[in-house]
């Protein structure tokens, strides 16, 4: 019998080394998504370290995150394109 196993890609091997500290619960996170929409959306200095870190690893809470930034954006006619792609930056 040969099971072979599913491969291994580049997008899932990237996920074993992506940063972890500060580190989040999805609760937490949740906890203080609203916040940080805002922030993305009408402060482009502002920063939260734990909850980048989280979301580059998580994705369901990037999702959700994703959805309430265009919701806010939507709401306060403004524009997403820039709080995402803050969003997305890579975490050093």
């Amino acid at each position: 019998m040969n099971h072979e196993l599913p491969r291994l890609t580049e997008q899932t091997a990237g996920l074993f080394a992506l940063r972890t500290d500060p580190w989040l619960s999805c609760e937490d996170c949740f906890d203080r998504m609203d916040t940080f929409a805002e922030e993305l959306l009408t402060r482009p200095g502002a920063d939260d370290l734990a909850m980048r870190v989280h979301v580059a690893g998580c994705p369901a809470c990037a999702e959700e995150l994703e959805s309430l930034v265009e919701l806010v954006a939507q709401e306060n006619g403004l524009d997403a394109a820039q709080a995402l792609r803050r969003l997305h930056e890579p975490v050093d």
